[in-house]
């Protein structure tokens, strides 16, 4: 009961106030968004890299992109991971908490859509805790999820690679999270097409 209360009297951060208020009317954006992490623990492993695309009106906005990297230099070499991904990408570079703000920023009140985008979210509501925000509001899309439903299939995973493989995708080099956001998007559309959404 003591959270509740003090959450309600909480000062946010003026982009989490800009961010809260885009919600009083409702979008026809989705954003197709990808997170590169050092691991799969929200509660231990960081975001190294966002890439995101937004989709209207069934038009994937090529013109309409978001990417970052974050440099984590601490979390890769005590995760075992190479560096040179941080060193060598022609990426914008932003310490974390610019980079979610400006994600933040990007997103507004979009509709999410991800391949397990569900464990996106969790690990950007981990980094916006540490900033004194709230949790992401935004209502999401889950390709894999989509998929199961289309084909009523309840007891098998789907890897983005198999997604792209069922759906005769040709074969891309996906270097960075904007590439998987695109494939992630190719993808949505296919299948928002076919599920009548």
């Amino acid at each position: 009961m003591l959270d509740w209360i003090k959450n309600i009297n909480k000062e946010y951060p003026d982009f989490w106030k800009k961010y809260q208020a885009t919600f009083d009317k409702k979008s026809n954006r989705y954003v197709v968004l990808c997170t590169e992490t050092t691991g799969l623990n929200p509660k231990k492993d960081v975001i190294i890299s966002f890439g995101a695309v937004a989709v209207v009106n069934n038009t994937i906005l090529v013109g309409d992109t978001f990417e970052v990297v974050i440099p984590q230099y601490k979390f890769l070499h005590d995760n075992g991971i190479s560096n040179d991904f941080l060193l060598e990408s022609s990426q914008p570079k932003l310490s974390e908490p610019q980079a979610l703000e400006k994600l933040i920023g990007y997103i507004e009140n979009a509709t999410l859509v991800g391949h397990r985008i569900h464990f996106d979210i969790e690990m950007i509501n981990e980094s916006l805790e540490k900033l004194g925000c709230g949790r992401v509001k935004n209502e999401a899309l889950d390709i894999e999820v989509m998929y199961k439903r289309l084909h009523d299939i309840n007891d098998k995973n789907f890897s983005l690679d198999d997604l792209s493989t069922l759906f005769k995708m040709p074969k891309s080099d996906r270097i960075s999270t904007t590439d998987d956001a695109f494939t992630i998007a190719i993808l949505f559309l296919k299948l928002k097409s076919r599920l009548g959404l």
